[in-house]
């Protein structure tokens, strides 16, 4: 258990959290719900940078990061796209496109190790996950800061710069959408022949 792997172990303890703290309804949940995702999604690009950079690259790395990312951005965007308190920030379609993908590069992935095939993680599939959790991250700002706004300066700004109606949050949406749809299909392409066998 290297520094990147508990790095790793610790994004999927934040995400109960996460999971947790949603689900009390109260002012305090989804602040404590927004610091622990956020936590969780810049962990996300550490653990790697250090395994990386420590060459502390492992097999058990290699499932465990992708996983913890896997469950992170499901769990947020089942949250947006199911829950009253999200105003509906997220369509349940766009949830389901994006749980979908990461279900078919999965099958793909597994398909290619029955054929002695590593299929890598792509720069495409590296900003997909970058806007999706940019786009989650602003919603829990928008829904958090919404609550308090009224209080002082700081939380209105957070909360004006956060607002659906801002540029932030459609373009992490549809940028997120995108991604998704384009680095799904770039694997499926690039990938093809293993489908024939």
């Amino acid at each position: 258990m290297n520094i990147p792997n508990s790095i790793t172990i610790f994004r999927l303890i934040l995400t109960a959290i996460f999971i947790g703290a949603i689900t009390t309804q109260k002012p305090w949940g989804n602040m404590l719900a927004l610091v622990s995702f956020s936590v969780a999604a810049a962990s996300d690009f550490l653990d790697g940078y250090l395994a990386r950079k420590l060459n502390l690259v492992t097999s058990l790395g290699k499932l465990l990061d992708p996983l913890a990312d896997k469950i992170l951005v499901a769990a947020g965007f089942i949250y947006l796209s199911s829950n009253l308190n999200a105003k509906g920030l997220c369509p349940v379609w766009v949830t389901c496109v994006i749980i979908g993908r990461e279900f078919m590069v999965t099958g793909l992935r597994q398909i290619a190790v029955e054929q002695g095939v590593v299929i890598a993680a792509d720069r495409l599939g590296k900003w997909k996950t970058t806007f999706q959790l940019v786009f989650i991250i602003t919603c829990l700002t928008y829904i958090s800061f919404g609550e308090i706004q009224s209080h002082n300066g700081f939380s209105s700004f957070f909360y004006e710069l956060s607002k659906p109606e801002n540029y932030l949050m459609p373009v992490a949406l549809w940028g997120a959408v995108a991604l998704t749809m384009i680095s799904g299909w770039n694997y499926i392409w690039n990938n093809r022949g293993l489908l024939k066998g």
